[in-house]
């Protein structure tokens, strides 16, 4: 069936609702449109559905989301996991609480027990209630950052990470299996409680996620830690709630909420694109930190997974960090206190993924620490945590993606920006105890490994054009890879995909021993690297660049160099 052929079908078929055919009736006579709506399913990926509202097979909508509930339900179903059930979790996009509850009636009807949020929550809670209830599987209704046009459906299992190799692809199959939109089952919301089908939750997995993180705060907020003054933006998303609350309860009482920024909003309205890594979005919170004088501002993503940060600096200017530098500051705060303390495990573990700055292999080395590198997508990280405790190789102390992701303790087996707040928050209070800011901190760590300085340039392609260009990109990198890029050799290239790993001087190739990836790397001399790959979750190719300085300025210059080079640009 080509895709006008689609398009007519539901256009036509009374299965689906009226506002569904009438927003399909209004695209006539606009090929395009109805091309790019029809011309494949939505992609249920290794996490699960991320896509732009609207109705259509390559949407997201109640009708995509019930098919992908409904292959999870038939995976579930096989490993004889319906008491078990699922745990549902949603933030404050457009639709996300009628996709949630649509997943939780799926899932019913398909005799699966669905416990539902009562209102919206952070991914990481998520991730934390799969294993505090003993669910099979859990489901998070998210985009994360994308902009408002966006939602999206993560999937995770009973350790509470999200699905990897081969689970997903068990899913996935299941997904595709189903080619006829109606057979995914459904039922009434009054139905499904009255059953034993539907458990709403609240309060009480608050409690207890707020318990567990507390557990992890090694050094109490002294007196002087407790003047910190925080600035906190959620960005209209899931964040406010949680983190008021976890810093309320470890002694911080001068935290300032953005006000323009606090209550959801599924346009975000004052940023548009709620991206913490966009130095924009901390506009408005920069003039309330000038106004009462905050040491640092910290920002949310809308599910609550990711952190942003600006710190004040010595000349009473906010200098925003990028997720390798705040990844960097919390590690060698848990690192060295645990350290300190004699609590630091003998078989401690710091893992990073593959984009990640290279900082924190040296911070792992000094602490005697084992240094694990996966591939990007924070659920690496969460699987590694399962390996741990089913081999009791290592012990989890920290692990960090350079897009603003970061997870202290095992609570969670996801990105956590509550625990991140907590984490960092702390570590400000401890070290203005000791009259040290965090930008003097940041400095500290810089003096003692050495002057690291990565950077990240989007490219965004969209429709089936940009998909298009993305893959012949990739395709030309692949066939002539470059032998020399600014100032900098290529010592080695690693393609991921295809699980190697050449060495470009003599030729030798060896496995890149992660699993299979679109990701291109290339290691360069004198500690500089810079790799590119598709947006998993964007209409983006991503081109990463690090470096490492005999001083920042050297630093930041030899990173401008190599970010300008031609090879880079598309």
């Amino acid at each position: 069936m080509d895709y006008k052929e689609r398009y007519n079908e539901w256009l036509t078929n009374p299965y689906f609702d009226e506002a569904t055919r009438a927003e399909l009736t209004a695209l006539q006579g606009n090929d395009n449109e109805i091309k790019e709506r029809f011309y494949q399913d939505l992609e249920f990926g290794t996490g699960g559905l991320r896509g732009i509202l609207g109705a259509g097979v390559n949407r997201m909508n109640i009708y995509t989301v019930r098919r992908a509930t409904q292959g999870l339900a038939n995976t579930i179903k096989k490993h004889g996991g319906e008491k078990m059930g699922v745990a549902i979790a949603y933030d404050s996009r457009r639709m996300s609480p009628e996709f949630a509850l649509d997943t939780a009636l799926c899932l019913a009807a398909n005799g699966i027990h669905a416990y539902l949020f009562e209102s919206l929550r952070p991914t990481p809670e998520l991730s934390f209630s799969v294993r505090t209830l003993g669910c099979m599987a859990g489901v998070v209704v998210t985009a994360s950052h994308n902009p408002p046009e966006y939602n999206g459906y993560k999937v995770y299992w009973e350790d509470g990470a999200q699905i990897t190799a081969p689970k997903d692809a068990e899913i996935i199959k299941e997904v595709n299996s189903i080619t006829d939109f109606s057979t995914a089952k459904t039922m009434k919301k009054e139905d499904a409680i009255a059953q034993g089908l539907l458990t709403i939750i609240g309060s009480e997995i608050d409690d207890e996620y707020m318990a567990e993180l507390k557990k992890l705060v090694v050094n109490p907020i002294s007196e002087e830690g407790k003047k910190l003054k925080i600035v906190y933006t959620p960005l209209h998303g899931t964040g406010n709630l949680p983190v008021r609350r976890i810093l309320k309860e470890i002694g911080f009482d001068q935290v300032y909420v953005v006000p323009e920024q606090e209550l959801p909003d599924s346009e975000f309205s004052t940023v548009g694109y709620p991206n913490p890594e966009d130095p924009k979005v901390f506009t408005i919170a920069q003039k309330l930190a000038k106004e009462v004088g905050a040491d640092l501002i910290l920002a949310t993503d809308p599910d609550a997974d990711r952190l942003g940060i600006m710190v004040k600096d010595e000349k009473g200017d906010y200098v925003l960090f990028n997720g390798n530098m705040t990844g960097a500051l919390i590690a060698e705060y848990e690192f060295s206190q645990k350290a300190e303390k004699g609590i630091l495990p003998k078989n401690a573990a710091l893992i990073k993924t593959i984009v990640t700055g290279n900082i924190s292999d040296l911070i792992a080395e000094n602490y005697n620490a084992r240094l694990i590198e996966v591939l990007t997508g924070f659920k690496y990280i969460g699987e590694q945590i399962k390996l741990f405790e089913q081999t009791g190789s290592n012990e989890y102390v920290f692990g960090y993606e350079e897009s603003y992701g970061c997870l202290v303790g095992t609570h969670a087996r996801d990105k956590d920006a509550v625990v991140a707040v907590m984490a960092l928050c702390e570590a400000a209070a401890y070290y203005k105890s000791k009259g040290i800011t965090l930008h003097e901190q940041m400095s500290n760590i810089y003096k003692k490994y050495g002057y690291f300085k990565e950077d990240l340039v989007s490219v965004t392609l969209k429709g089936i054009e940009g998909m298009e260009k993305i893959k012949e990109i990739m395709a030309n990198y692949r066939k002539n890879p470059p032998k020399k890029v600014g100032d900098y050799m290529v010592m080695k290239l690693r393609d991921y995909q295809a699980d190697t790993i050449t060495d470009m001087e003599n030729g030798t190739v060896t496995p890149t021993g992660l699993p299979k990836s679109d990701v291109l790397y290339f290691d360069l001399n004198d500690n500089a690297w810079c790799a590119v790959r598709p947006s998993g979750t964007e209409p983006k190719i991503k081109f990463y660049f690090g470096v490492k300085g005999e001083t920042m300025a050297d630093a930041e210059a030899r990173l401008n160099k190599l970010m300008n080079d031609e090879v880079f640009k598309v």
